[in-house]
């Protein structure tokens, strides 16, 4: 009789487990960067997290130096859906060597693009522009309207991860010596904006920018060739770190840009952490994306509710039948 009631106990359990691994998922943080994919990523994963796999998920404000340093030293949040690992690398290693982070996956399936550029109209009424020494031999094109006599580079905004690979390239280029002041934009929208105000006027602007964004699927511009190749020893060892004190030029790497989880996420959760690993899109999806995002002025939420509506066809493909039949009911009722 012992033996038939532990049977039917262990039979029992294998019935009822995927349900009883939803609600084992429980609270789950998710790192909503401040920057529109990951943030449209980010709402994404909570819906299917909460309607899919029943976890109380909830968002956090985060962004890439300071979540990734939270969840190496104090394992909050769970859930980093698209860190972009060039600019945290070292953390990364940290916390995978340490036992504190796990990769779920790609976010974006065919990397991200980081550079110097100058818009496409310039380039093509003077080719040399496409290349960092036509652009410092023609400092006085690129004026910087609080000082005349001064050319303006736009950098990435203060507080940033990126911010110190561009003031690092910034030193390495030797810019301030050829004439270019390097200008805060003041926030991802003030960087944005001079674009978009450059290419209103078609006036001269040179600075950094990343992909997949709105921004490049709608104004064409060009990177800058810096001449000199890509050094991954050099970015890694030097330019993405805040104490590189004899940075040397390089072009950005190819951006690896990945989810990262805790690692008691990722044994605690399982099942949401697999759904984590097939996550995934292609820098053409994500750019058509956010030009939807950037044409209806949406925020994450708007653009992941979109999202979920328009393409069951691309997020189906990424659970389960079973918990994607469940994530198509709640998708019905937004």
């Amino acid at each position: 009789m012992k033996s038939i009631i532990l049977i039917s106990g262990l039979l029992l359990s294998t019935a009822t487990s995927p349900a009883f691994a939803d609600e084992q998922c429980g609270r789950v943080t998710i790192a909503d960067m401040n920057w529109s994919s990951a943030s449209l990523i980010a709402n994404v994963d909570r819906f299917i997290l909460e309607e899919g796999y029943g976890c109380d998920a909830q968002l956090i404000s985060g962004d890439t130096m300071p979540t990734a340093t939270s969840m190496v030293e104090k394992g909050e949040p769970d859930i980093a859906p698209e860190l972009w690992s060039n600019n945290v690398q070292e953390l990364i290693d940290r916390g995978l060597k340490e036992k504190r982070l796990a990769i779920a996956g790609k976010s974006l399936s065919d990397g991200g693009e980081e550079g110097f550029w100058v818009p496409q109209y310039m380039v093509d009424k003077d080719p040399s522009l496409k290349t960092i020494k036509g652009i410092m031999a023609n400092v006085k094109l690129f004026e910087n309207h609080e000082d005349p006599d001064r050319g303006a580079f736009y950098g990435c905004p203060a507080g940033w991860a990126c911010q110190i690979t561009t003031e690092n390239l910034y030193r390495a280029l030797k810019l301030n010596e050829a004439g270019f002041d390097l200008v805060d934009p003041g926030s991802g929208a003030g960087l944005a904006g001079s674009i978009a105000r450059a290419y209103e006027h078609r006036e001269p602007w040179f600075g950094y920018y990343w992909a997949p964004t709105a921004i490049l699927g709608q104004y064409k511009m060009v990177k800058i060739d810096f001449g000199s190749g890509i050094n991954v020893e050099e970015y890694q060892d030097c330019i993405s770190k805040p104490d590189c004190k004899d940075p040397k030029v390089t072009m950005y790497p190819p951006s690896l840009v990945q989810t990262v989880t805790t690692s008691d996420f990722a044994k605690q959760s399982p099942q949401a952490f697999s759904y984590l690993s097939k996550r995934s899109m292609t820098n053409t999806q994500m750019n058509n994306l956010l030009a939807w995002m950037g044409d209806n002025q949406a925020d994450g939420k708007t653009a992941a509710e979109n999202f979920l509506i328009e393409h069951e066809e691309v997020w189906s493909q990424w659970l389960p039948a079973n918990i994607a039949a469940k994530v198509k009911t709640a998708v019905k009722k937004l």
